[in-house]
């Protein structure tokens, strides 16, 4: 027994000493990836501005203290930093006056980015040209996001050692329907909504899309290739119509083809490339050939967004889901909050921009967040500006701001309401066999136990919470928009619009960028130049500790959705997410679904 003992404490110590010695070298590998990131960047006395899709991700901040625990576990020290948009306009603003940059060479292929994001961006590049500097662009094969970027260039430029032209299909969205799947686990889910286009609980209720569903979609994806088809053959002097036949007849295979459709100017092996880069910099030998990266440039050109000094304009970035609580992810009410109090408090603070990236949430939490906006508004200017989504959650807290700039492909609207109940008796009676008796003190104690569906009046109890809710946004819309309850509700339903779209129906002022409604909000502080103010941002991005601790405390995704992420089936995964973590039977104001295009 003694010897056992022995061996058990030997194990136990043994345990103790190989976490610690785990947790020294995370700390040390840590370290060394911090310390890699700390060196000066110096630039080249001049160059070429490198705009490498692949080696950032298009977002609302910058930051480049980017953390990825799945990355780190497999060994993959070479993290993603993020470029905002922001700052990627104002580095091209720059390089467009700077003499030590010759030109700019935009390489799409790679991207990660939303439609926004690559709007605005788009435009920058086309604004740039018009200094008289050039834009050249090269892909490797084209797809629908990274011909839509690099068609902004003076020229287009293909691998001409490439086997295929890549795929320039257009866009596409999906929607996921999991009533038979929940069936098979005996999972009733309940829906309770007001509006007939308020889609976000059907994928659970239904196997296929509703008419009005379907019409939504239609219109919306519609709208938004219009957006880009419309942009994209206007700067390779085409017609709409031919580029869509070539789309639509699958005309676009090989190389060849995409030049002899005048969608690229030439075709190029990769020594072909290097040698145009040089003639159009000026120089002879390759080795006087400097690409200056994206982000090395915006690093030492562009002021970080600090708030501080005075004469300022504020920019709120409300990104992600709307969600109760603290968290320092997503837009956590009570954090957010604080964060526009703080805001409204500063004095050096003259004028706000809310920039709304966000497909809504929760209820509350967006009450919490438009109530203090509502008192930021009432002392200083507050512009709206809209990135992906505006939509639902999204809409509600940024409605009354005193103009509204959207993208064309923004999402938005989405006014509307929503709670779900799950009911489980199926589940635990046929599937895991789990008899349930209640005992209650009154007649509806148990309704929201989950373990049984609502009655007639239980159905009738939470709709009439649901509809005085969706009255109650519409009330806030037609305040905030000064429209009639009458005409938001014609145009609400919970229904998506596009920015473009949203215009025409009064959702929306105008579409233009994020530095737009800056210049906007600072004009009514009473800025005329931009050297008058500088801009700052809340909140500030997570440190690589912060994010680190985040990952350690679990708020990362879980087994499921991190085994089926970047596959075809990662919708299901995100779809069972999102069904866990709406709680039962409280008012949700989301937008149901996401658009992407091909990359």
């Amino acid at each position: 027994m003694k010897d056992f003992f022995k061996t058990v404490l030997a194990v136990i110590v043994g345990f103790l000493i190989l976490n610690i010695i785990a947790s020294i070298l995370f700390m040390m590998m840590f370290a060394a990836m911090a310390a890699l990131g700390s060196s000066k960047t110096v630039l080249p006395r001049e160059g070429v501005l490198d705009l490498d899709m692949s080696k950032f991700t298009l977002s609302e901040q910058t930051n480049t203290e980017t953390f990825d625990l799945t990355a780190l576990q497999s060994f993959n020290t070479e993290m993603t930093p993020s470029l905002g948009i922001l700052d990627a306009v104002n580095a091209l603003e720059i390089a467009a006056e700077d003499p030590a940059i010759k030109y700019v060479f935009i390489r799409a292929d790679g991207m990660s980015a939303g439609m926004a994001g690559l709007e605005e961006l788009r435009k920058a590049l086309v604004d740039f040209r018009a200094s008289g500097k050039p834009v050249v662009a090269f892909t490797d094969g084209l797809s629908t996001g990274s011909f839509y970027l690099a068609s902004a260039a003076d020229k287009v430029y293909m691998n001409a050692d490439q086997g295929a032209g890549g795929m320039l299909l257009g866009i596409s969205g999906r929607m996921m329907f999991l009533k038979d799947l929940l069936d098979k686990f005996g999972v009733n889910v309940q829906l309770i909504r007001h509006g007939k286009y308020k889609s976000a609980g059907e994928m659970y209720i239904r196997n296929s899309a509703s008419e009005a569903n379907m019409e939504q979609n239609q219109v919306m994806i519609t709208s938004i290739w219009k957006s880009f088809s419309a942009e994209m053959a206007a700067s390779r002097g085409m017609d709409e119509e031919k580029l869509n036949a070539l789309i639509d007849d699958l005309a676009l295979v090989l190389p060849k083809d995409y030049k002899e459709a005048g969608l690229v100017d030439d075709l190029l092996n990769r020594q072909q490339l290097i040698d145009k880069l040089c003639e159009l910099a000026g120089i002879a030998d390759e080795k006087d050939l400097h690409l200056v990266p994206m982000m090395d440039y915006v690093e030492v050109k562009v002021p970080p967004t600090l708030p501080t000094g005075k004469n300022l304009v504020a920019v709120i970035y409300a990104e992600g889901n709307i969600v109760d609580g603290n968290e320092n992810k997503d837009i956590a009410g009570d954090r957010f909050a604080r964060i526009v109090a703080k805001v409204r408090k500063d004095k050096n603070v003259k004028a706000v921009v809310l920039r709304v990236n966000s497909p809504g949430g929760s209820v509350l939490a967006s009450a919490k967040i438009k109530s203090e906006l509502d008192l930021l508004k009432a002392e200083k200017p507050l512009v709206a500006s809209y990135g992906d989504y505006a939509a639902s959650g999204g809409y509600w807290i940024s409605n009354g701001c005193e103009k509204i700039y959207t993208d064309a492909t923004t999402l938005t609207g989405s006014i509307g309401v929503f709670a779900m109940i799950p009911d489980l008796s199926k589940t635990l009676k046929d599937v895991a066999h789990v008899n349930i008796t209640p005992v209650n003190s009154n007649k509806h104690s148990d309704m929201m136990m989950l373990m049984r569906p609502l009655d007639a009046d239980e159905q009738a109890y939470m709709q009439a919470s649901i509809e005085d809710v969706y009255s109650n946004f519409v009330r806030i819309v037609s305040e905030g928009r000064s429209l009639t309850p009458e005409h938001v509700d014609s145009v609400a339903q919970g229904r998506v619009w596009t920015g473009a779209d949203a215009l025409g129906i009064g959702l929306v002022d105008e579409i233009g960028t994020l530095q737009d409604a800056i210049s906007y909000a600072a004009s009514l502080a009473g800025y005329e130049a931009e050297t008058e103010y500088k801009v700052i941002g809340y909140p500030r991005p997570l440190t690589m500790m912060e994010q680190v601790m985040e990952s350690i405390n679990g708020k990362q995704d879980d087994g499921l959705t991190a085994a089926l992420r970047g596959t075809a089936f990662e919708g299901i995964a995100d779809a069972v997410k999102s069904l866990k973590a709406n709680e039962p039977a409280k008012a949700y104001a989301l937008m149901p679904y996401s658009i992407e295009i091909v990359k």
